[in-house]
């Protein structure tokens, strides 16, 4: 059956509405603390100001709210709280009056419409924000809504108040933009922008803009189907979008498309042969760097072997180790010692192969003396 939406006569109708960090983040909050890891949600009002359809949230504060899961006819919601919560937040800033309420739903529920109809009493056109606290797509995680009366052209049939949705965004002052800069810098740092963080982001809009088309396609087809009414409102709403969408059958703009995805696409190779010069490169010096360490361990590990084995003989054979030592041997031990002395960045000895040579023959020989 149709219908006539008539908007109430006392005030202008609502075309956005608004919303600040410091709401989110206080629902997000309350959230975390009454009803996480439950499927229960949380209500609480909305703060702000009004002006030429467009409703400015700025502040906010949680009411105990109980419903039963069972009977959503059955709930209740502390108006004494309510009262003295809006009184205190006067006194702080008297520009801010009740605007509407919230509600993590993450979906509109039955007893909406008679929540709305409580907060109407303290202010005229009130909205229904509901912020989703666990989103599972990237986007905007707020919904809007305010009441109509649904006025049916049967007469003898009651008229009822329905939801319509408005359109919200996210907004917020300087002072609001540096507070949660250094809010979110604990959490990820911002400053940092990769390639690939920039690549998942569009990725996910273009899996949010899928979804919306999907469910576009799937209004349409219960609407052909004879499923749901045909709202001219809506198909009115599509054919702009679909208006705005530019012609890509001029040529001009499909070569445009096209160098832009060759430049691109240069780019990336070029990125992928550096990356890859870079790799080989720091492959073949670790590679050095390695045999350069071990080749100074083995220095080292002869020159103990070598002193072990002088002290050894001196003792067995009863002999005092003579003041002038072997000149190969002592030659060595010298090289051994500096090449300890020195980094494995610095300059390589030239005597490594002879000073190795000359100690294995001294172990091989046992030549001491």
């Amino acid at each position: 059956m149709d219908v006539v939406k008539v908007q109430q006569m006392s005030g202008r109708a609502v075309e956005k509405v608004i919303v600040h960090p410091l709401v989110l983040l206080s629902i997000v909050d309350n959230y975390n603390r009454v009803a996480r890891d439950t499927r229960k949600r949380v209500i609480g009002v909305l703060l702000g100001s009004s002006a030429k359809g467009t409703v400015d949230v700025t502040n906010s504060y949680a009411v105990p709210f109980e419903e039963d899961e069972k009977d959503p006819s059955i709930w209740f919601l502390d108006h004494n709280y309510h009262e003295s919560m809006f009184s205190m937040f006067k006194r702080i800033n008297a520009k801010e009056h009740v605007v509407g309420w919230y509600s993590t739903g993450p979906k509109l529920r039955e007893n909406d419409l008679d929540i709305h109809a409580l907060f109407n009493d303290y202010v005229p056109n009130s909205v229904l924000v509901i912020i989703d606290v666990q989103p599972k797509e990237l986007g905007i995680p707020t919904k809007a809504y305010y009441a109509v009366e649904e006025v049916k052209e049967n007469a003898t049939q009651k008229s009822q108040k329905v939801f319509v949705h408005v359109s919200s965004e996210i907004a917020a002052h300087e002072v609001e933009e540096i507070g949660v800069e250094h809010l979110l810098r604990d959490v990820k740092d911002t400053t940092i922008s990769t390639l690939a963080t920039e690549v998942t982001g569009k990725l996910s809009a273009l899996k949010g803009l899928d979804a919306r088309l999907r469910e576009i396609r799937g209004y349409l087809d219960l609407v052909i189907d004879g499923k749901l009414p045909l709202n001219h409102e809506i198909l009115y709403h599509l054919q702009d979008i679909f208006n705005l969408l530019p012609n890509l059958n001029v040529n001009e703009l499909i070569k445009a498309f096209a160098v832009k995805t060759n430049d691109m696409m240069l780019v990336i190779y070029l990125s992928s042969l550096v990356r890859s010069v870079i790799a080989l490169h720091n492959l073949i010096n670790n590679k050095e760097d390695s045999e350069w360490v071990n080749l100074v361990i083995d220095f080292n590990g002869l020159d103990f072997a070598c002193n072990c084995s002088v002290n050894i003989s001196c003792s067995t054979r009863n002999m005092r180790k003579p003041k002038t030592p072997n000149p190969l041997l002592y030659r060595a031990q010298q090289e051994a010692k500096g090449k300890r002395s020195s980094s494995c960045g610095g300059d390589r000895p030239n005597g490594s192969s002879f000073s190795l040579v000359v100690v294995v023959l001294c172990l091989h020989f046992d030549v001491f003396y």
